[in-house]
This record gives C-alpha cells, structure tokens and sequence, in this order.
C-alpha cells in the first residue's frame, strides 16, 4: 500500500490523497486549491497522476476545498464512481454547481480584462455544465454502513461533525495477506455545535491521515459565542437597527438561523423579521432540511417541544429572488439579515453592507475569520473608510466580531483524537495545516508518547507495507 499527498499537504486547502492499494487506485477528497489566483488554477488544473488510472473517489465532505475540484477530474478522464454520505451527495452537487458557475464568471470577467489588452482568452478550470456532470456520478451511503469501493477495501463513514453529511473514513485493507485499518479524518468537527451531532472518534488504526488546522489552540466554548451573538442582536434591535451577517451558505447560515429560531422561541430577542438571502445558502438550508437524520439529539428536542422544525420560524424569510432582495435595502424598520460570502467578498451581501454602513443603527456582525485583503477583514478590523464597488464609504455602522464559532477541532479535540488510536498506531500524517500549527500538534502527541508522526510534502509518497 502506498499513500500519496497530491493536496492538503504543508497547507490548508485543496484535500487531495492517493492510495495505491492491490494494484487499484483510490482517491480520497479531491478539493480545489485556494490560493493566488495564477497559482490555484495551475494546481487545480495538473494533475499529478492520469485522473483515467484511478478506480475509485471517497468524498469526505461538500466543502469546496475537499470536493471542488472533482468536474476537472472527470474532464480529464475519471468515470468511476464518488462514495458519499446521503446529504454530502446533495450538498456536494449544489456547491460544485455554483463553484461552476463561478468559474465562468470569473474567466469572462478576466478576459475582458485579457481582450483591451491585446491577450488570448482563458479557459474556465470547468463550467456549470461540467459540475453538473459529477451529480450523476455520486453514489449515497448511509453512516457506518460498509461498501466496498476496490477490491479488498470494505470502507465505513462515521459522522465528523464538521457539516452537515461530513465524514471520517475508516478503510479495512487486506493486501498481500495482511490486514490493515486505515482512518482518514476529512475535516473534524467539535462538540457542542448546534444542529450537527458531535465527531465520532476512531477505536482503532495502522494508519492515519488526519487534519492539524487548530493544531496550536483550543477554542472558546460555541455556547459563548452565540450568548454574544445574542446580545449583538438584542441591542441592535432595540435601537431600531439592522443587523448585517455576511455568512458562508452551507454550515454557519443553517447555525445563526437555528439559533435565531431559539432566541426568538424562548424571547431572549425581539421577534423581528430574519432573512437568509444567499441562492446556495437557500438551497443549502433546503437540503439540511430532508436530512433531519443528520441532526443532534437536542435539536430534534427542540424541534419536538417547540412544534416547528429548526430552519423554519413564523420570522424567518428565505429570499429567492434579486428583486426581494434589492426590497430590503428599501425598508427601515429592524431586522437581521444573513447573506453570502462569508468574507463579504462577493454576492448580494456586498449590497446589504454597503447599503446600511453608513446608519449608526445598524451593526455587521462578523462570525468567521477574514482573509486578509477582504472587505470582511477591513470591516473586522474597523477602518474607518472602506471602498464598496469602487466608491469609499464612512462606516458609521457599529462592527461585532464573534469568535468561537469555527467547525474545525481545536487543539484539544486533535490531540484527543489522535490519542484514541495511540494502542494500535503505527504512523500518523498531518495534512490540512500549516507548518506552526502541525508542528505544535506533532509536538504535543510525542509528549504523550506518540513518536510516529509526520507532517508530508506536497506530492510525498510513502510506503507503509
């Protein structure tokens, strides 16, 4: 058996995992790099083995940088099949979709800019059409149920609590009359998150491919971060203000909402109208909503005691159209709305801020960490001027930060998870982190008497029977 790191290796983006198993090769994740705009699509789009030689794909989960770059993949020749939990299936097919459209958009919008100056055009890394390609490629498993994507791997998913359909992947191999467990992590998630059910951790692995992203810190409790959530609202709201949340569409809208819902239910907030105003995060929510499944024992408790489901309250707006949502800028009276991108980069959120930033009222609340360079870091960071669609804007609006609410493992969880698997393992490799944070981790784990772990290179190979 051989394990290749063609992604995620020394960064945090762009999954991408070979194993080379009784002369079959499967893939695990294949997600779109993330970088400068040169760089990610050269990455995105060479391939370092022939996409027509591997027989088999696992989708750990929907996040773009684990399943982004799957329509170029079967461009290139791929015709297998992508095992997937049920709601990653209807996750995954939606977001590669727009990330498709998305693609267009940008190659036309960068040709025009090619065109006055005299260049030839690029080529989109892939279209819509090609996105929508992969959907009919999927195949849905239930949790913990076995498949068996090659010959002498019987494969199981157990819920990461990362978002909605996420998954660990455990792998029982038998190669050469021996018997192996693999365990690759995807992206894990943390305890107490609303709506989702909490990480299961391995019992037992030879091997492990796990992510390192928080491998240098440990998180402030969630159920903090929405008490200052809360407040945020509250005094918004009390004021006669607005309040803006630009918000990624699959994981934190369908959190903030849940929240909301639970606020309002038990009248620790004004009941005022909320809207979530993002095509994917509409259709996001549309889909969590058939997989109630997937939800934790204390939402569905809610969901019982209070008689109405957990993504649809009397207040709650989903807007479908441009025009319903240029209609809310019009309007004065307090509400909260929650738009994409989440960096407040792109999307009908950029409208919302830089229709209500000048209004004293008014608050945008940023609930994720900012990429330097984005509107939503200049917003994080309280400049007191900021340029929206190439004019300059006072902010005169407040600004709230909530920390808190990241889905991925903290330290603690990390070391807790690799140490469920300290009696059996052999070799540990960290993926899905940055040199600071994989090396604090590695650091941690060899305290506690784990000496077998390595943090591989981009395109590192390693042989491990």
């Amino acid at each position: 058996m051989r394990i290749n790191f063609h992604g995620a290796a020394h960064t945090v983006t762009g999954s991408q995992h070979l194993l080379e198993i009784n002369g079959k090769k499967l893939l695990l994740d294949c997600g779109m790099y993330q970088g400068k705009r040169s760089e990610a699509y050269a990455r995105n789009l060479n391939f370092h083995y022939d996409p027509k030689s591997v027989d088999a794909v696992i989708l750990s989960h929907a996040h773009i940088d684990h399943s982004g770059n799957l329509p170029n993949l079967t461009k290139q020749g791929y015709e297998g099949v992508i095992y997937a939990t049920h709601a990653t299936k209807d996750i995954a097919s939606v977001m590669i979709a727009d990330s498709g459209h998305i693609q267009e958009s940008d190659a036309e919008f960068v040709n025009k800019k090619r065109a006055q100056r005299g260049e030839p055009p690029v080529e989109p890394l892939y279209t819509k059409e090609d996105a929508e390609e992969v959907a009919g490629m999927f195949v849905g498993v239930k949790y913990e149920e076995a498949f068996e994507p090659i010959p002498g791997v019987v494969a199981r998913f157990y819920e990461a609590g990362h978002i909605l359909g996420s998954a660990g992947v455990s792998l029982e191999i038998e190669e050469k009359g021996k018997q192996i467990h693999f365990w690759f992590s995807g992206d894990i998630g943390r305890y107490k998150m609303p709506l989702l059910r909490d990480p299961v951790l391995p019992t037992r692995a030879d091997y492990m491919i796990m992510e390192s992203t928080y491998g240098d810190k440990s998180h402030s409790d969630p159920e903090l971060a929405f008490l200052e959530f809360k407040d945020v609202v509250k005094r918004t709201v009390e004021r006669g203000g607005k309040v803006i949340v630009p918000a990624f569409a699959v994981g934190r809208t369908q959190e903030i909402v849940y929240h909301l819902n639970q606020m309002m239910y038990n009248g620790d907030v004004p009941r005022v109208p909320v809207y979530v105003d993002s095509p994917l995060a509409v259709k996001a929510s549309d889909i969590f909503k058939k997989h109630l499944d997937c939800f934790d024992e204390e939402t569905r408790k809610f969901v019982e005691e209070s008689r109405h489901p957990a993504l649809d309250f009397n207040m709650l707006s989903y807007v479908r159209s441009v025009d319903e949502s240029k209609a809310l800028n019009e309007r004065k009276d307090p509400m909260v709305i929650i738009s994409a991108s989440g960096m407040a980069e792109t999307g009908r959120v950029v409208h919302h801020i830089r229709n209500n930033i000048e209004n004293p009222r008014n608050t945008i609340c940023i609930v994720s960490w900012q990429a330097p360079d984005t509107l939503g870091r200049r917003l994080a960071d309280r400049e007191p001027e900021v340029r929206i669609f190439n004019e300059i804007y006072k902010r005169k609006c407040d600004v709230a930060t909530i920390g808190g609410l990241s889905g991925h493992a903290g330290q603690d969880l990390l070391v807790k998870y690799a140490t469920a698997v300290k009696d059996s393992v052999k070799d540990i490799f960290l993926v899905h982190g940055e040199e600071k944070q994989a090396m604090t981790l590695k650091g941690l784990l060899k305290e506690r008497g784990m000496s077998r772990v390595h943090y591989p290179g981009m395109h590192d190979g390693v042989d491990v029977l």
